[in-house]
This record gives structure tokens, sequence and C-alpha cells, in this order.
């Protein structure tokens, strides 16, 4: 049994079906070229409609100081989740700026990919599991991509982490026996059309991966 993550939430119905579907996580992305991403302002809306217990997860990626201050000024987070950072003394500073806990995505391809995941460790509260994007994607996750999920079979590791990459309704309860994940993180998976979550899909994610 692993706690889901719904990454991508844009509308209070996606939120309802979320927390009705018993997701711990819901993520809020504030990346611009995503179709998933929010203003500050519908995120701050949403945060207000959350049910108590509802983890708001804000998504950065290699954010500004000032993008991130845009962002907490207005919106009552529970976390951040930062990509493509690599330096664990910036991932310390966005931790101490935000006054959160923070996620930090280590993207896993290899096995050399574990020494940026232990560095980004020491200054992240949990780190993420994705898979590593094409050379050429816009995206830093939220592609649909998956990775050999062998990489983690067996490993321990020394703080809490939380697996995502191409998981879908039909693989994730695979990919939880395959890893030993605790928590799960889907968007595209959920979804009918990039940035479209399927309300059928969450309902079906959630009970696979709490199987």
């Amino acid at each position: 049994m692993a706690e889901v993550k719904i990454c991508g939430i844009r509308s209070r119905a996606d939120l309802a079906v979320a927390a009705e579907a018993g997701a711990r996580y819901a993520g809020f992305v504030f990346f611009p070229p995503s179709p998933r991403a929010l203003t500050p302002q519908t995120a701050a809306a949403l945060a207000r409609e959350a049910p108590e217990g509802l983890c708001k997860v804000g998504l950065f990626v290699n954010p500004a100081d000032e993008d991130l201050d845009a962002v907490l000024e207005l919106a009552a987070l529970d976390m951040i989740q930062i990509h493509k950072v690599e330096d664990p003394a910036r991932l310390a500073a966005l931790r101490r700026r935000a006054g959160l806990p923070l996620i930090a995505a280590a993207p896993l391809g290899a096995e050399e990919d574990f020494l940026l995941a232990l560095r980004l460790s020491r200054a992240a509260d949990m780190i993420l599991f994705d898979a590593r994007p094409a050379p050429d994607a816009a995206l830093p996750g939220g592609n649909g991509l998956a990775f050999d999920w062998s990489l983690l079979a067996g490993r321990r590791w020394p703080g809490p982490w939380m697996l995502a990459g191409g998981l879908t309704p039909e693989n994730v309860a695979e990919a939880v026996a395959r890893t030993g994940a605790a928590r799960v993180d889907v968007s595209s998976g959920v979804e009918s059309a990039p940035g479209v979550k399927d309300a059928a899909k969450i309902r079906a994610f959630a009970r696979a991966a709490g199987a």
C-alpha cells in the first residue's frame, strides 16, 4: 500500500476527486511551459479549498527567489518540490527561504545517478525518483516516461522517497511491488489530454496503489 500524490491539479474538481480517492498529496505546478501550470492566485484559491490532511505541494523548476516568493506570499503550501537543482547548497537555501519541507527531484536512469540523489538528500526532506527526461524535453517531468524499476528493487535508502515516472493505473501496483515504494506520484498517467485530469483514472490509480 502506497500513499498517492496527484500532481498537476488545476481545478476544484481535480482537487475534490483526488481527496475523495484518498490521495495524500496534491501537486500544484508553477512552471509556465507546463500545460499544468497555475498562477499563484489560482493556487491560493485551490489551497483554501483543500481538505484538512491533504498535503499541498508546490512544484518549481530551478526557481529564482522572487518567483518562489510570489507564490508563497499568496498560496498556503505545505511542501515545495524542486526540479533541476543539483547543488545541495542551493536546495538548502530554497528550503530556508520557503520555511517548508522540500522534495528534491532526482532523475534516475542508471546506477551512477544515485550519487546525485545522495547529494540532494543532504538538503531535502524527501527524494523524488523520476525518469530522466530526453535531452530536448521541454518539461523535467510529467512526460509519461518510466525508468528501470530494478534500480530501486531491494535498495535501502537513508530517508523518505517517492516514486514517479510513467506511472498509470495499470502499472502502479507492479511498480510498488517491485520497488517497495511507500509513496507514488502521478501526473500524465491520470489524464485524458495534457493537463486535463480524468476522474476515473485518478480513482483507479489510487485503488491500485493502495491494493
